[in-house]
Parts: C-alpha cells; structure tokens; sequence
C-alpha cells in the first residue's frame, strides 16, 4: 500500500489553484497526511544555470505580512475539513522555489493546478506547473480547468486509468494505480499503446508484413500487462487490459474521455535529454488535454 503522510500544493490565488487545495485536501483528510500550501511571490530573474541555483529574494515585511494574511484567507475554506494545514510564502523565481520547498519538506506527493493551453496565471502548465513536472522527484497530481464542481463533490476515483509502456517509471505508476483502485475499489484499466508507425519502421517492416507484426506486438502486450499486476494482487485487482494502435496521447486521451476517467497515471522519465523529447510527445499532451487530473510518477 502506498503511503502519503506529507503533501505540497503550490497556489497562486487562482480558481484552478484553488480547485487543486480542494483536492489535496481531500487527499489529505483520507491518507491522513499533513498539507502544506507554499506561495511564491516572483521577485527577481530565473538563473541561467541548469539546474537553477536556489535564489530566494526577501520581501519587505509588510509585503511578507500581506502576502501570509492573503494565503490564509484562501486557505481558510479547507480548514473545515480537520486537515492539518500550514502555509509558507516565499519571494524570489518561482520555480526555484517550489522546487526547494519540495526539496527541504520532502513531500510524497505535490498537487498543483495546471491552466491548459490558453492560460495566464502565474501557475500556466508552459511555464511553471511544466518544469515543476520535469524536475519534481516525488510523484505529482496535476489538476485541470475541467475538475469542476463544488468541494463536497471530490471524492476518490472510481475509473482509473494506467497508462503502461513496460519502463520502469511507468511500472511504479502501476503501484501507484493498483494502490489507488484498492483503496476507493475503483476500476482499473491497464492500457498500453503500440505505436505501430514508430515501431514498424524501425523494425523495417511494411506491406503484408505490417498485419502480422502488430498482431504479434499486441498480443505480447496483453501477456506482459497481465503479468505486471503481482500475484498477491491479483486475488482482489482485476483489471481490464487494453491494446490500441496508434499515438500514445492521442489514444490515452481517447480512452480516458471514453471510459469517463477520475485519473489518469502515468511514468515519467528522469531529468535528461531523453526525458525532455518524451515529455513534449506524450506526457506534456496529455497533462495539457486530460479531462481528469493526472498523476504523474518517477521511477
């Protein structure tokens, strides 16, 4: 069973950011877990080195008492739910910050909203919430405009959708998900993509050769997720395995619109170039379009 004792929710007084908090909260009163919501107030330039040195540029105090009386306020509303909550408000690059925050406080899990392809805010998925997911080593949820409605309407997932590839990021997000399905008793469905076009060329197949490969890759994808869920789980977690042809996001997104999705789970990669090209094709696509959120696991 998957732990979560400590949880981190950067805001930035938007709606989605605050529709995130309602969500940690609720993550928070159910895994018993201790909330922390961080503020950073942009002060300064990003560094020019990579990773970014940690800067943290100090406000005035009446700048730090006004901003720390603001994020009260906007957390005040969770308080009711007898989560235990505290706040911390910096100055400085944004990024840098949160991503110290989460350093120094070590949380197992960091929810933060994401404004899709058109946002403004502060917290915009391109800009802040995007390097937050590249470089964050604890599992991220990731929110989006379409989780509407009121706080008493969250609860915890009934469909869930794992989006496997067999890498090893991508089968400790299968923990994850198999942990998540055993404690709401949610559906779970294991879904893996064959990306037929990328795989066949690099194979060098093609005409009559093209029906039987990809015959061949599916059905080798259906044993391989059926012997990734472990044997003790198998007696209470019977999860429906999916095969589709085509782009990864394309398909994941399709399948979650289509089975009406609570969460979407997915592997990430670590830190590299590598992992920069696969989170522009797919994780970035998905986090960006879901209309669920998503929670994002390294290895």
């Amino acid at each position: 069973m998957i732990r979560i004792d400590r949880i981190l929710c950067p805001v930035d007084h938007s709606e989605i950011s605050r529709r995130a908090l309602e969500y940690a909260a609720v993550l928070a009163k159910r895994y018993e877990a201790a909330l922390r919501v961080v503020e950073v107030v942009p002060i300064g330039l990003p560094s020019v080195d990579y990773p970014p040195a940690p800067a943290e540029f100090a406000l005035t105090p009446d700048q730090q008492n006004a901003h720390v009386v603001a994020l009260e306020a906007f957390v005040a509303p969770v308080l009711g739910a007898g989560v235990p909550v505290e706040t911390r408000v910096h100055g400085g690059y944004i990024v840098e910050q949160l991503l110290l925050e989460a350093e120094q406080y070590a949380p197992d899990l960091i929810v933060l909203g994401t404004h899709g392809r058109s946002g403004v805010q502060r917290l915009v998925l391109g800009s802040v919430a995007e390097k937050v997911l590249r470089r964050a080593t604890c599992p991220v949820l990731t929110v989006p405009p379409g989780a509407q409605g009121p706080p008493e309407a969250i609860e915890l997932p009934k469909t869930i959708l794992c989006a496997v590839d067999f890498s090893d990021a991508s089968l400790r997000a299968l923990e994850y998900a198999m942990s998540v399905a055993q404690e709401s008793d949610a559906e779970l469905v294991l879904m893996h993509v064959v990306d037929w076009a990328a795989e066949t060329w690099a194979a060098g197949t093609h005409g009559v050769m093209l029906t039987a490969y990809t015959e061949s890759r599916t059905a080798e994808a259906e044993r391989l997720l059926g012997e990734a869920v472990p044997v003790p789980a198998r007696e209470w977690c019977k999860p429906e395995i999916l095969v589709t042809e085509g782009k990864p996001w394309r398909q994941i997104l399709r399948v979650a619109r289509e089975r009406a999705a609570d969460l979407i789970v997915l592997g990430v990669l670590g830190r590299g170039a590598v992992d920069l090209t696969l989170f522009g094709s797919t994780t970035h696509h998905i986090v960006r379009e879901a209309p669920c959120p998503v929670l994002t696991v390294r290895a």
